[in-house]
């Protein structure tokens, strides 16, 4: 070949190089393609054998169940229960009643300033209070906190009565008693503490909301234990959504040292 024919020949195929290359990418799709419908041809008429073949890691992925994953709070989760509605006298500020056979029936949620009211009544009747009932949703946990100590330092048994309710924070003041006592059907559950913000914390400087929550914890454990309490009372609140409640079991009150003797029979109501 001349050297002219041969440079018209190299200009050629510089021009249609790319051409080329999509001519040759079309048909082997088309082979590909082809290929493919040949095999779902042949599965279809039953031409080759699927027995043996595998599906794709990605479908086993997609249809096999994926296996149960064990958790820690598995048997937590299944012990909660919605937090019940407050009747109104529950709801309202804790009051405090002095009835026959020295009871002092404490109704209502524990608001910042009950632990002072408590200390006025035993101020004016302790020398007539032996047992603490309690019937309350809890509330504030500093001033539950200050009424179990004072339960303890006069030395009161606590009483949940029969198909009463002490939740939240009221463990925490119930705990006081030298005695324990729960009536049956009694509800005495716990749950994670909920910050309050009040115009002094807005006002104040920035502060640490998980070293507050954790420290509020810290405190509540030591309490039990200043009681005789099992600590793992509080475990179970930690692990409780404040809109849940974890409720105890009567042989759990007995385990946990929670309750400690059978509940008395209540007089009849009446004024002292």
């Amino acid at each position: 070949m001349s050297p002219a024919r041969s440079e018209r020949l190299h200009a050629w195929l510089a021009d249609h190089a790319d051409e080329a290359v999509l001519r040759w990418l079309f048909r082997g799709m088309l082979a590909v393609i082809a290929a493919a419908l040949v095999v779902d041809l042949a599965r279809l008429n039953g031409w080759l054998d699927t027995a043996d073949q595998s599906p794709p890691a990605s479908e086993l992925q997609q249809d096999a169940p994926a296996p149960d994953q064990p958790s820690l709070l598995a048997p937590v989760l299944k012990r909660l229960v919605t937090l019940p509605q407050t009747d109104r006298a529950l709801a309202a500020p804790i009051t405090f009643e002095l009835r026959g056979g020295g009871r002092l029936v404490a109704i209502g949620t524990i608001t910042p300033g009950s632990a002072r009211a408590f200390e006025d009544e035993v101020n004016k009747h302790g020398e007539y209070i032996k047992t603490v009932v309690l019937n309350s949703p809890g509330g504030s946990v500093a001033d539950a906190l200050a009424i179990g100590r004072l339960i303890r330092t006069r030395k009161f048994a606590t009483e949940v009565e029969r198909g009463k309710y002490c939740a939240s924070s009221c463990p925490l003041a119930f705990a006081g008693g030298v005695e324990r006592r729960a009536g049956e059907g009694a509800v005495i559950g716990v749950h994670q503490v909920a910050a309050v913000t009040t115009a002094a914390a807005v006002n104040a400087a920035p502060r640490d909301d998980m070293s507050l929550a954790q420290n509020i914890s810290a405190r509540c454990q030591h309490h039990l234990i200043d009681m005789g309490v099992n600590p793992q009372v509080w475990v179970h609140a930690m692990e409780t959504p404040h809109d849940k409640l974890f409720v105890f079991k009567p042989d759990e009150l007995k385990s946990l040292n929670l309750v400690t003797a059978p509940p008395e029979t209540a007089p009849e109501k009446a004024r002292t």
